[in-house]
């Protein structure tokens, strides 16, 4: 299956379409930069910034660039779902037909995203594509959020797409990236430490979402390639590979398994099992920013544990 069938599941019902249609007809193609609504808070939005993040992650980059220049709704921010599976549903229509700007990882990852966007079509709405916007992305690896080069030139991007929108506070959001680029120093920081003290060291994923940091730090990756893209792709692994994998925990021939906690299957969760058996760290990671963290906070708490499983 390729990225396209296991990322395609959007399943609005008709009715949900109708809405949308007759939604937009009311609402028009006026930019809906000023329009007043209510945010979760009860406070008015009104002359801010309206934007869509398909993923929370993106949606905390809007908001540590737009500052109190944007209202910012993203619409993936559980990480105990796999967004994979994600269904959208008539309320994400709704937003997406106010929003000035949308940002959403593309890449066959959340391909939902565009049913809704066809649903309610603006010229004046500006989309963001980060796997397109991605400058040092992976083969058939859509998880560019991962990779600190890609942030950098996608938070250069949102930057540029706000001050088009509201070119009177371009200072403000120029301000705000240069902030937002120094936030990322202390995560290169310990991803360069982590490589001067355990560059070489053999370790197993369960999928390819952590190959954008196993990289950089200089880990070596013993899973076969073929598994972990299995994995993230929901199909079933080729039989040899699975077979090695398993072999690499019960042999002891990784350090650490590092386990991506939204993309759960039985030969996942047995490796997880066995790892444990075998006295092997696991450290999980999630494709999904928990709740109550910035993007800066979630990559080091997981280069943290990953750094205590390595020194064990």
């Amino acid at each position: 299956m390729s990225h396209l069938g296991k990322f395609s599941r959007w399943t609005l019902l008709p009715t949900g379409i109708m809405f949308v249609t007759a939604l937009t007809a009311c609402v028009g193609n006026a930019p809906s930069q000023t329009l007043s609504t209510q945010n979760a808070n009860g406070g008015s939005t009104s002359n801010k910034i309206l934007v869509v993040a398909a993923e929370n992650f993106y949606g905390d980059f809007v908001k540590q660039l737009g500052g109190d220049q944007v209202s910012v709704t993203s619409i993936l921010s559980d990480p105990n779902i796999d967004p994979h599976m994600y269904e959208s549903n008539v309320q994400n229509a709704v937003e997406i037909s106010q929003a000035r700007l949308v940002v959403q990882n593309g890449d066959d990852y959340d391909t939902w995203m565009n049913k809704l966007l066809s649903a309610s079509p603006n010229p004046q709405r500006v989309v963001l594509e980060a796997a397109t916007i991605a400058d040092h992305k992976l083969p058939d690896n859509p998880h560019v959020w991962y990779g600190l080069d890609n942030i950098q030139t996608i938070a250069r991007e949102i930057t540029s797409a706000l001050e088009k929108i509201d070119p009177a506070n371009k200072p403000v959001f120029e301000d705000n990236l240069a902030k937002f680029q120094q936030s990322l120093v202390p995560i290169q920081q310990k991803m360069a430490n982590l490589k001067a003290k355990y560059a070489g060291t053999p370790v197993g994923l369960t999928e390819t979402i952590f190959l954008y940091q196993t990289g950089p730090i200089g880990l070596n990756v013993m899973t076969p390639i073929e598994f972990e893209k299995a994995i993230a792709e929901g199909n079933d692994p080729p039989a040899d590979t699975v077979a090695t994998t398993n072999d690499q925990i019960n042999q002891h021939e990784i350090k650490v398994l590092i386990y991506n906690i939204q993309t759960v299957t039985p030969l996942t969760t047995n490796l997880q099992d066995e790892a444990q058996k075998a006295n092997i760290p696991i450290v999980p990671v999630s494709e999904t920013m928990p709740a109550g963290k910035t993007y800066q906070q979630w990559m080091l708490d997981q280069l943290n544990a990953l750094e205590q499983a390595l020194g064990s």
